[in-house]
């Protein structure tokens, strides 16, 4: 069996959601080039340097600690065997949430708001 997180990050757009709430088909010319130079430097590394090396900004996040809304289209969209989605940080508020199975990617919403998982601040 493969070391799966010694190789790089292939990306699947098949689940891509162009609708609300999380719809890439909100983004402008300039977002997404922009997207596309952060996916562009996610395949110089291993899933190993991005979801470990890198987990304070790239990781796992379990079905249940979503959004209620995240949760709702989940169900809408079928996907009862998922149970965590990978979130990609681009910036302080904008993330890439998908699928990881074995080194692909299967991207599924743009988050440029951080609202899938809305992070509570600390002492605040």
């Amino acid at each position: 069996m493969p070391d799966w997180w010694s190789l790089y990050p292939a990306w699947r757009v098949s689940r891509l959601e162009v609708q609300e709430p999380y719809g890439w088909h909100v983004l402008n010319e300039k977002t997404l080039h922009s997207i596309r130079e952060k996916l562009k430097q996610f395949e110089t590394m291993t899933l190993n340097q991005i979801f470990v090396v890198g987990k304070k900004n790239n990781h796992a996040i379990p079905i249940r600690d979503l959004s209620a809304a995240a949760r709702k289209r989940l169900t809408e969209l079928r996907m009862p065997d998922v149970e965590e989605l990978y979130t990609l940080r681009l910036s302080a508020k904008e993330r890439l949430w998908g699928v990881l199975t074995q080194n692909i990617i299967s991207l599924l919403w743009w988050d440029p708001n951080h609202e899938v998982c809305p992070s509570e601040l600390k002492n605040t």
